[in-house]
């Protein structure tokens, strides 16, 4: 059977934020051991001391939490731009045999206008995505035409940020930026990502919020 460090630790790692919050000083040690004490009861059959609780929590290293976030802050450091869009649409189809050509035929019309068109095509196991800044959506709806629409969403914007290449070496980077947005109650609709670059989707009312978010993370690392 486990320790009691170790099952405590493996509860705690349960919730990111907590861990994080913890490593920080910023958790009630006290509290902590009160709400996990029920759980690890149950898991060692017997009526765990709190006391017992505390000392297990406070031996808990913080050591791969710190060297991971000194990572993380040397790959924010170098983040590259970031490119705001807005009026976007996102269309959700469900796949069928039909739609792989009717996006091939959507690829070639929008990439007509290169310079203007922004588009991202993500196809899942279930269904298809499509986010772009195209006004006449009534081209899409047109060349679906005869697909289910199972979701479209509207007055949508983006945030695209540009990561240096080692941020495919380092992981937690994605989790370290997302966190902050979710901390602040940001709803994200979507996320698109490549190997050094990803685009987070929000409400068009939120991305100034999310921009001041993301550029006060960079600025203070």
């Amino acid at each position: 059977m486990s320790s009691l460090s170790k099952v405590a630790e493996d509860i705690i790692n349960r919730s990111p934020f907590l861990r994080e919050a913890l490593t920080d000083n910023l958790i009630n040690v006290s509290a902590l051991a009160r709400k996990i004490k029920p759980e690890l009861d149950r898991y060692f059959d017997k009526d765990i001391k709190e006391g017992a609780i505390i000392m297990a929590i406070k031996r808990m290293s913080p050591g791969t939490y710190h060297r991971l976030n000194i990572k993380i802050e040397s790959i924010v450091k170098e983040l590259g731009d970031f490119l705001i869009r807005s009026s976007l649409t996102s269309f959700t189809y469900e796949n069928s045999p039909t739609i792989s050509a009717k996006q091939s035929e959507l690829i070639r019309l929008l990439d007509k206008d290169q310079q203007k068109a922004f588009y991202t095509i993500s196809k899942g196991v279930t269904e298809t995505s499509i986010v772009t800044n195209l006004y006449e959506t009534s081209v899409i709806t047109d060349l679906f035409r005869g697909e289910r629409l199972r979701s479209m969403d509207v007055n949508l914007a983006s945030i695209t940020v540009q990561l240096p290449s080692l941020n495919t070496e380092v992981y937690g980077v994605y989790y370290y930026l997302l966190k902050q947005l979710a901390w602040e109650g940001l709803n994200i609709v979507d996320i698109i990502s490549t190997a050094n670059e990803f685009t987070v989707i929000f409400n068009q009312e939120d991305v100034d919020h999310a921009f001041h978010v993301l550029m006060q993370i960079k600025s203070d690392n």
